[in-house]
């Protein structure tokens, strides 16, 4: 198994609601990682980020370094 490969169904945030098809998907890849993609055009590619990435990112979301 690569550490890119997606080992989960990707999900959308239940934020989002059923009918909202305008967010990212993520799932988890072999290393811990994950997988993004774009719900309304999910064969347009996949973005994978390492274990690292992913927790610098939701450190960082939690900081609030995202807020405007």
């Amino acid at each position: 198994m690569k550490n890119q490969d997606i080992v989960s169904a990707f999900k959308k945030s239940s934020a989002s609601g059923a009918a909202q098809n305008d967010c990212v998907e993520v799932a988890l890849t072999a290393d811990g990682g994950r997988a993004i993609r774009d719900s309304k055009n999910p064969d347009a590619g996949t973005q994978f980020y390492t274990p690292t990435e992913w927790a610098a990112f939701l450190t960082g979301v939690k900081a609030g370094e995202f807020d405007n």
